[in-house]
């Protein structure tokens, strides 16, 4: 089984013959550093499991960038509300480094259900389970401080730290790079 097969069958106990049938939905598509997946204010079409590569999700605030997420290599990326509501895409979808995914476009994933009549379940747990993510980063912002944020996200995502700036890790984190920088300096001593 490829990434993207392992990550279906762990993720929704979906049958092989099913796992097959899915998987002729998406197709190999790269992206070089900087290019977008989608943008603010436009339709994003596609859903995107991350073989290789960082993409960065932010949007422009009071006049400066504000990374809301970075997904890694074996996650989903896509502006949730404009694939699953046709509505237009709140954030900048980017690539940090060169990227290759397993692409479904709107049109594909919405024949999930031919395939697959447990879909509409199984979407939603999916839905649920990236609203649970949300409910826990946002907790660890009003219950966390900046350090125990750092801790806590370099101890479960240490490769970010070695392939993404800083300056995305900090805002992403809710800091200035100067806080980050001090936080790192006071960890390593």
């Amino acid at each position: 089984m490829n990434e993207l097969q392992t990550y279906i069958h762990n993720y929704f106990n979906i049958e092989i013959d099913d796992l097959q049938e899915v998987e002729k939905l998406f197709q190999v598509t790269h992206l070089s550093k900087d290019e977008f997946v989608c943008q603010e204010n436009s339709r994003c079409e596609t859903l995107n499991f991350i073989i290789s590569g960082f993409v960065r999700v932010y949007k422009y605030e009071n006049g400066k960038e504000i990374t809301q997420w970075i997904s890694s290599p074996s996650e989903f990326i896509t502006d949730l509300s404009s694939i699953v509501f046709n509505t237009y895409s709140r954030w900048n979808i980017q690539a940090i480094t060169e990227c290759q995914f397993y692409t479904i476009t709107k049109a594909n994933y919405n024949k999930l259900n031919e395939f697959m009549p447990s879909w509409p379940m199984l979407e939603k747990q999916f839905i649920a389970k990236c609203f649970l993510v949300l409910e826990d980063r946002v907790f660890s912002f009003l219950s966390l401080s900046s350090e125990e944020r750092y801790t806590l996200l370099f101890e479960s995502r240490k490769e970010l730290f070695n392939q993404v700036p800083l300056n995305y890790i900090a805002s992403m984190l809710g800091m200035t790079p100067e806080t980050l920088s001090r936080i790192r300096k006071k960890q390593v001593s």
